[in-house]
């Protein structure tokens, strides 16, 4: 029997999320049978479970896939940065997928005691990444030095969030790029 690479693999498992993500983003954690699944991917269970334990690992993994990307553009742009590839995308299928696990996540972090207590750390990546970003961009002196860097990210935190629930609720994306210039001049020094 020829033995499958380690590139193979892991070509195999991004395939799995990216299938998965549609698929949750469609249909909801629940909705997103494990008959779905494999529609969406192509695959049978046992190959889609080779590479994940469950379900709810699958569901994880896609979320914690969308989050490592997050915390790598945070920590080199900001997060004013992700908000703007979020925006500069909002019409694409993938965007379309990523809005929805996003939302998904939020519901379970809020009717899922486990998975909240398994996404905590995915969460702290990411704040710790903004904070990060921001005593760089205050020690550089080009971030406002009369708040406090906790409310800066705090106030980032909002204004993405409140993009991603605006563009997952199928509102038009607009021109909402003078929106995300005015956030981002809110947190500069004047």
């Amino acid at each position: 029997m020829p033995r499958v690479s380690q590139d193979q693999l892991d070509a195999r498992r991004q395939e799995i999320l990216g299938a998965a993500r549609a698929c949750f983003a469609r249909h909801g954690y629940e909705g997103a049978t494990v008959r779905r699944l494999e529609e969406a991917t192509g695959l049978s269970r046992g190959a889609i479970f080779h590479h994940f334990r469950d379900k709810d690992s699958l569901f994880l993994a896609v979320a914690e896939d969308d989050a490592a990307a997050m915390v790598e553009t945070v920590a080199r742009n900001g997060l004013v940065q992700v908000m703007r590839d979020l925006l500069a995308r909002a019409g694409s299928t993938d965007t379309t997928g990523w809005l929805g696990s996003q939302l998904e996540v939020s519901r379970r972090l809020r009717t899922d005691p486990s998975f909240a207590r398994r996404w905590a750390e995915r969460s702290a990546a990411i704040a710790e990444a903004t904070r990060e970003r921001l005593v760089r961009q205050r020690d550089a002196g080009v971030l406002r030095e009369d708040v406090p860097i906790d409310v800066l990210a705090q106030f980032l935190e909002l204004a993405y969030d409140g993009l991603v629930l605006h563009l997952a609720m199928g509102r038009p994306a607009g021109d909402l790029g003078p929106v995300l210039d005015l956030v981002e001049e809110a947190v500069r020094r004047r």
